[in-house]
């Protein structure tokens, strides 16, 4: 594999990731379903898929999803796929600093949906009236 980062690991992995995301977000609209359902099944597999390659990777010892992918997949909402990956795939379970930045992503992310909730319904003083939910 050469030096350049058109084919490094991440950018390999991710590219991979990138195609599962957007066929799901694809089938989606010729589905007439939600793009956003698309990209969730998407994010999903790709997640998934990518840590069952990884574990079958570390077994056979060929090249592996680098840590940075799967942590990239979990923040753009593969984490509740990550977690159920680890879980089946019994992977990425004993590496503490793998887990401690996996559970402060999901932080990360239950402060995100927290605080869009709160912003719901109680907007902002300075959000104009068209930004603001009914009734809010």
């Amino acid at each position: 594999m050469s030096g350049n980062a058109s084919s490094s690991p991440s950018t390999v992995f991710a590219a991979v990731a990138l195609g599962i995301i957007t066929g799901a977000t694809a089938v989606a609209a010729v589905w007439a379903a939600a793009p956003l359902i698309g990209y969730i099944v998407g994010i999903s597999a790709a997640t998934m898929t990518l840590y069952a390659y990884d574990k079958r990777a570390a077994v056979k010892n060929r090249m592996r999803v680098p840590e940075r992918v799967l942590h990239g997949l979990a923040l753009l909402g593969g984490s509740p796929a990550a977690l159920v990956s680890q879980r089946i795939f019994r992977h990425k379970t004993s590496k503490a600093s793998f887990r401690i930045w996996f559970w402060l992503i999901v932080l990360f992310q239950i402060a995100v949906i927290a605080v869009a909730v709160w912003w719901h319904w109680h907007p902002p003083a300075w959000l104009p009236e068209g930004l603001r939910a009914p009734g809010a």
